[in-house]
C-alpha cells in the first residue's frame, strides 16, 4: 500500500466503528423522527461545480432547507475533492463544513482515515445518493479517428506508440479511488490496457478538466457534467462513452455527513435529508431541466454557460466525434425507481473496486464498515416523512447482481468471484 499501511486501515476502521456504534446505541431508533424544532437551524454543506451537486443547489434555491427548518443553510463551492475531504476533518468548529456533496467513496475513506492527513479517521455517514450517470470520459483531439468509445482497446496501441516516442500519456481523474478514478480505470481496463503502467493516472480537480486538455495536459480524462459537454463545444476533445454505457444506472455522488454532527443534531440531519430528497424529486422532472441548467449556470453556483448543462441533463448527447443522440437513457436520473437509496451492495462494488487497484486491504471488513456509513435507515424514515412513492423506495438493501459492458458480473454476494474474473489489477 502507499501512503498507509493495511494494519493502520484496519486499525482505524475498527477504532470507527466501535466510535460509531456507541454514538447509535445512545440515540433511540425514533430519535431522528421530523419533530417539533430542529436542534440547529444552520449546516454548512460543500460542493463541487459537477451537475450532480444540483440537489443541494435546488434544496437552497427553492427554500426547501427552509422549509425543514434549517434557515441557514450555506451550500459552499470547494475547489477541490481534497479540499472537500480536509474541510469535513475541520467540521464547522474549525472552520470547515458539516457535509457534502461527495464521490459515493469518499465517506469510506475519511472515516478510515486512508485519505485524510496523519491517516486520522473522521467518522462520516452517508445519507442519500444523489444521482445515476451522466459522468463523461473525454479524449483529446489528437486520437479523433481512432475509433474509440466505450470499448478504449483502440487507443492501446496509440498510447503505446506515444509512449514510445518518449511522450508521457496522462489520463486524469478526480480523486484517487473516487467514482471517475474507478470509471476511466474500469475503462481502460476493460480494453487491455493497464492504468498502472500504460499511462499515468493524474489528479485534476472538476472545474480545471477542460483548461488542462487545451494546453496538451493530459490524453483522457473523465469528470462529471457540465465538464465533457464544455470540452466539445470548445472543439478541444470529444467524449469517447458516457459512464453508463459502462455501467447502466450506476451510483454516482452521495450526500455525506460528518458522524457527529449527525448524532448530536438528529432532527436537523432528518430535515436536511428531507429537503435534498424533495430537492431530487424536483431536478428528475423533464419540465424543470431549461430552469435547472439556468440556475446551476450562475456565477455563485458554476459560472458556466447554460449551453454547457442543459442538454446532456436530458439525454442530448453530442460526442463530439461525429455521433449525436437525442432522448437517450444517458440522462442523469436523480430519484425515480430509488435512485435516491444508498444501496448497500453499491458500496460494496466501491469499496471492491478500491481493493482491486489496492487502495484497500483484501483483508478489510467491508460489510461491519458499510453497516456504519451507510445510513440507509435514516433515509427510510425520511423516505416516509415525504410521503415517497413506493415505487421510489426499495425493497432490499442490495440491488442484485450488476452487469458490465464487457460482459462482467459483480455479484455482492460473493465480490471476491468478480474479482478474479477481472484480468488487470493491482491484487493477486
Amino acid at each position: 500500500m502507499s501512503k498507509f499501511g493495511r494494519r493502520q486501515v484496519l486499525k482505524g476502521a475498527t477504532a470507527t466503528a466501535a466510535l460509531l456504534s456507541a454514538a447509535r446505541a445512545a440515540l433511540p431508533s425514533g430519535a431522528f423522527a421530523q419533530g417539533k424544532g430542529v436542534e440547529t437551524d444552520k449546516v454548512t454543506l460543500g460542493f463541487i461545480a459537477l451537475t450532480d451537486a444540483s440537489p443541494l443547489i435546488i434544496a437552497k434555491e427553492k427554500k426547501l432547507f427552509d422549509k425543514y427548518g434549517i434557515t441557514d443553510a450555506n451550500v459552499a463551492k470547494q475547489a477541490s475533492w481534497g479540499t472537500t475531504r480536509d474541510n469535513l476533518v475541520l467540521g464547522t468548529g474549525g472552520g470547515g463544513i458539516d457535509g457534502a456533496h461527495i464521490l459515493t467513496p469518499k465517506p469510506y475513506q475519511i472515516t478510515m482515515g486512508t485519505t485524510t492527513a496523519e491517516n486520522k479517521p473522521t467518522p462520516m455517514y452517508i445519507l442519500c445518493r444523489l444521482n445515476y450517470d451522466c459522468q463523461a470520459i473525454s479524449v483529446a483531439k489528437e486520437f479523433k479517428g481512432s475509433g474509440v468509445t466505450v470499448n478504449a482497446a483502440p487507443l492501446k496501441e496509440a498510447f503505446a506508440k506515444k509512449k514510445a516516442a518518449g511522450k508521457e500519456v496522462k489520463c486524469a481523474m478526480t480523486f484517487p479511488g473516487g467514482t471517475h478514478d474507478v470509471w476511466i480505470r474500469y475503462w481502460m481496463a476493460a480494453g487491455g490496457i493497464d492504468p498502472d503502467k500504460d499511462v499515468s493516472t493524474i489528479v485534476v480537480p472538476p472545474p480545471q478538466m477542460v483548461a488542462n486538455m487545451k494546453v496538451g495536459n493530459m490524453d483522457a480524462f473523465c469528470v462529471g457534467e457540465p465538464w465533457g459537454d464544455q470540452l466539445v463545444h470548445q472543439d478541444i476533445g470529444f467524449t469517447a462513452c458516457m459512464t453508463g454505457e459502462i455501467w447502466k444506472n450506476h451510483p454516482e455522488k452521495s450526500l455525506g455527513m460528518r458522524a457527529d454532527w449527525v448524532d448530536k443534531n438528529p432532527k436537523a440531519a432528518m430535515a436536511v435529508l428531507m429537503a435534498v430528497m424533495e430537492a431530487q424529486q424536483w431536478c428528475e422532472k423533464m419540465e424543470n431541466k431549461e430552469e435547472l441548467a439556468t440556475i446551476i449556470a450562475k456565477r455563485q453556483w458554476f459560472n458556466v454557460p447554460a449551453s454547457d448543462i442543459n442538454n446532456r441533463i436530458k439525454g442530448n448527447i453530442d460526442y463530439g466525434d461525429g455521433r449525436k443522440v437525442t432522448g437517450s437513457d444517458q440522462l442523469m436520473k436523480f430519484w425515480k425507481g430509488g435512485v435516491s437509496y444508498p444501496y448497500q451492495s453499491h458500496e460494496l462494488w466501491f469499496l471492491t473496486e478500491n481493493q482491486r487497484w489496492g487502495k484497500l486491504p483484501m483483508d478489510l471488513d467491508t460489510k461491519a464498515i458499510i453497516g456504519k456509513v451507510n445510513r440507509e435507515d435514516l433515509w427510510r424514515e425520511a423516505a416516509k416523512n415525504i410521503s415517497a412513492a413506493d415505487a421510489d423506495v426499495p425493497k432490499t438493501s442490495s440491488r442484485g447482481k450488476e452487469t458490465f459492458f464487457d460482459g462482467k458480473v459483480f455479484d455482492p454476494a460473493d465480490p471476491k468471484a468478480y474479482l478474479a474474473s477481472l484480468q488487470i489489477k493491482k491484487v493477486a
